[in-house]
């Protein structure tokens, strides 16, 4: 990528030779694909059929740095600054979670079940706001509460409120239901921190904020305050829903029923793993 070195022209930059060097930094194909793609504004069919284009060196060295970056383990969507979710392109950056798939179980499972009429709903811990904002694209009658008790967070999610020009969400900050005063909900939704203190996933995850992550009594602890605070704040026939982790369907089944909640189900994503649960306030 020099211009010269010992009398001898550096062989241009390309795009195929860019990708096939991202498995020496142990970094997967379409991770690569997409962070040269976002890099040239391009999309990933662009770079497949165009292998042979050069790349200038300033996007070449900042390729460089990105693949390094992903090699360290930093989720690609800090690096490109978006991650998709529910189709819609969010800016996240470290301080919020990165949006994943399995998460949209909740926005799927609320569209079904309160349908099209107009409907008051919160999301707790909205962070970059991806469940408030893919609900409030869907169903523009719905008015939305999305709280969180990061600042940062809730600067993220503005910014997304504003380039998404969605207008029925209001971001307010605030520790789960605090925010929400005496307001009545037809549903209640969260991804709070489900993981234990001492689970090994969180060395994978260590780019991400912890206090997103991680929750006590074994990554119970945020899923039954909130529990608790929704029962209070949801209109009879209210809907909570909520995402768990892998092995805590039966528990966390069991306690929202010693609470009072009705029609309490686990729901699978789409590997098969139990993702959220669903209950009803009577």
């Amino acid at each position: 990528m020099d211009a010269e070195r010992g009398g001898n022209v550096a062989e241009p930059a390309r795009v195929g030779a860019l990708l096939a060097a991202a498995s020496q930094n142990g970094v997967s194909r379409l991770d690569a694909e997409l962070l040269l793609a976002a890099l040239l504004q391009a999309s990933r069919a662009q770079l497949i059929a165009f292998e042979e284009r050069e790349v200038d060196a300033l996007a070449a060295a900042m390729y460089a740095v990105g693949l390094q970056r992903l090699a360290d383990g930093e989720p690609l969507a800090y690096i490109t600054g978006v991650r998709e979710f529910w189709s819609l392109p969010l800016s996240v950056g470290p301080g919020v979670l990165v949006p994943r798939p399995e998460t949209e179980l909740l926005v799927e499972l609320c569209l079904a079940r309160l349908g099209e009429a107009a409907r008051t709903v919160a999301d707790l811990g909205t962070g970059s706001g991806a469940i408030a904002l893919a609900l409030a694209r869907e169903r523009p009658a719905w008015r939305i509460i999305a709280t969180d008790r990061s600042a940062e967070a809730l600067q993220i999610a503005a910014i997304n409120c504003r380039r998404l020009r969605i207008g029925n969400v209001e971001l307010r900050q605030g520790s789960w239901c605090e925010p929400l005063g005496d307001e009545q909900f037809d549903a209640i939704l969260s991804n709070p921190p489900y993981i234990a203190a001492q689970h090994p996933a969180l060395a994978a995850l260590r780019h991400e904020p912890m206090e997103a992550l991680v929750a006590g009594d074994g990554g119970f602890a945020d899923l039954l305050q909130i529990a608790r605070c929704a029962a209070v704040r949801l209109r009879p026939g209210g809907l909570l829903l909520m995402e768990h982790g892998a092995g805590q369907s039966t528990r966390l089944v069991g306690d929202l029923a010693r609470l009072g909640y009705q029609q309490v189900t686990c729901h699978h994503d789409l590997a098969g793993h139990d993702r959220a649960v669903s209950a009803v306030w009577p």
